[in-house]
Parts: structure tokens; C-alpha cells; sequence
């Protein structure tokens, strides 16, 4: 039987397999509507640009110093997505604190640092770390077939060869498909498995069992939410990346409402 667990702060679980529920496109706007209101309840955007901010500031540094790192910028942004359940961990826990009735203020977050399962979040975080450097090298691999080892020199050297060549539209059309690889199986490792170790006293073998499960339980309904994911990323990072400071957070919510509709035990 689950019980509240003093050290973890989550509850035990044995090793029976947890429900798996269909869930809806309805479903999906539900999460969303529950991500804002515990956006709203429990901001953390001024988190978020403190996150956000330091890394978009040396990357423009760099490309404006004269680095030759103007390719990088694409698979850097875009591979966010991939460790995007990493960071996102402390938000499950506020939502989870809300959802019972508990503190929910923002040093909360952090209290998963003093429960059993920061060491399943850190193995978990280190296989997507894995996955984003992996997705850097692949970039690489793929900028070189195309257009070799020499770099471009400037930003508007990097779009004219990647908007007005056919090397460069064969470049996004082969990114754009490795990149989709990666993110399809990082979401089926991840997008149930650090929500339900931040809920439950499960080992990673387990999540990451649940959360492919899960995916496999509902493919278009996962599909369309990693699309969201996806375009709610790209809209938040257009204004000068101000919007993932709000984007971030409320996905981070949504997902674990995600969780808790997919998943009953």
C-alpha cells in the first residue's frame, strides 16, 4: 500500500505496474489550463531568466566576438528540448506540493535535492545530458558532410549558405529528421519517468519502463504533445528568448498534470 514516505517526501511503491490511461487532445488543453494556473499560483519566471539568460549572453558573445561558432547556435537552442525534463524537475515538485496541500513556495523546489530520488534524477539527467551532447556531435557530423570543415565567419554568412544553398537545404531537411530521432525517444524515456520518480519511491528502470509504456499507450496524443513542446519553445525563443521564461515553467506544470492523468496506481 502507498503511505507519505518522511525521508522521500513522496510515497512508497512496490513493484506492481502502475495503470496506464488513454488520454485525449481535450485531455492535453486540461494539463495546459492546470500548467498556467500553477504558473500563476507559484511563479518562477525570475528563476527561468536567471537560467536563460547567462547562456544566450556568452553564445551571442562568442558569435559576435568573431568564434566561429555561428553553426552551433541551432543545435544548442533546439537540443534544450532534450534536457528540458531535467530542468524541469523542481516544477514537478512545486505542482506535486500544490496538488496535496503543501508549501509550495519556491524554495521548495529544491527539496527534491534532500529526497531519495535526486540520485534516480541525477542518473536520469545524466542519460539526457548524454543525449544532448550526442545530438551536438551528430550536428556537427552533419554541418561537415555538407559543407566541410571550413566555418562560416559571421551570422549572415551562416544563413546565406544555409537559406540559399542546396547543401544548406539539405542540411535542415537531414537535421530536422535527426533531430525529430532524438527527440521521439527522449520523450518516451522521459516525459512520464522524472514526474513519477519525483512522486514515487521508484527506481529508473521502473520510470523509464512507464514512461515508454505510456507513450506507446497513446502515440498520436504523445506526438501532439511533444509538437506543443516543441512550437511553445519556438515562440518563447523568438522575442529574445523573454517568452521561455514564462513557456518553460508552464510546461514544466503541465507535464506533471500529464503525468498524473496517464499514470494511477
Amino acid at each position: 500500500m502507498a503511505g507519505e514516505n518522511s525521508i522521500t517526501g513522496g510515497e512508497t511503491y512496490g513493484s506492481e505496474q502502475p495503470v496506464i490511461h488513454t488520454i485525449g487532445f481535450a485531455d492535453l488543453k486540461d494539463v495546459l489550463v492546470k500548467g498556467l494556473a500553477d504558473f500563476n499560483a507559484m511563479p518562477t519566471h525570475i528563476i527561468f531568466l536567471c537560467l536563460i539568460y547567462p547562456i544566450v549572453i556568452l553564445i551571442a558573445a562568442r558569435v559576435y566576438a568573431g568564434y566561429e561558432v555561428v553553426w552551433l547556435v541551432f543545435p544548442l537552442l533546439t537540443g534544450y528540448t532534450l534536457i528540458g525534463p531535467l530542468v524541469a524537475t523542481g516544477l514537478y515538485e512545486l505542482s506535486r506540493r500544490r496538488e496535496k496541500g503543501l508549501d509550495f513556495s519556491r524554495r521548495k523546489a529544491f527539496h527534491i535535492l534532500q529526497r531519495h530520488a535526486a540520485r534516480s534524477i541525477g542518473v536520469l539527467g545524466a542519460m539526457l545530458m548524454a543525449f544532448y551532447f550526442a545530438w551536438l556531435w551528430v550536428s556537427w557530423i552533419i554541418y561537415e558532410n555538407y559543407f566541410g570543415a571550413a566555418l562560416p565567419t559571421s551570422v549572415v554568412d551562416f544563413a546565406f549558405q544555409v537559406f540559399t544553398t542546396p547543401a544548406g537545404w539539405s542540411l535542415m531537411t537531414v537535421g530536422s529528421g535527426v533531430g525529430l530521432v532524438f527527440a521521439i525517444v527522449v520523450l518516451a524515456l522521459s516525459v512520464i519517468s522524472f514526474p513519477m520518480i519525483i512522486d514515487r519511491d521508484v527506481g529508473v528502470g521502473m520510470a523509464i519502463q512507464t514512461s515508454i509504456r505510456a507513450v506507446i499507450a497513446n502515440p498520436v496524443t504523445m506526438t501532439a504533445w511533444g509538437l506543443i513542446v516543441a512550437y511553445a519553445l519556438l515562440i518563447g525563443s523568438l522575442p529574445f528568448f523573454v517568452g521561455l521564461a514564462v513557456v518553460l515553467p508552464v510546461l514544466g506544470h503541465a507535464t506533471w498534470h500529464l503525468y498524473r492523468k496517464v499514470v494511477e496506481y
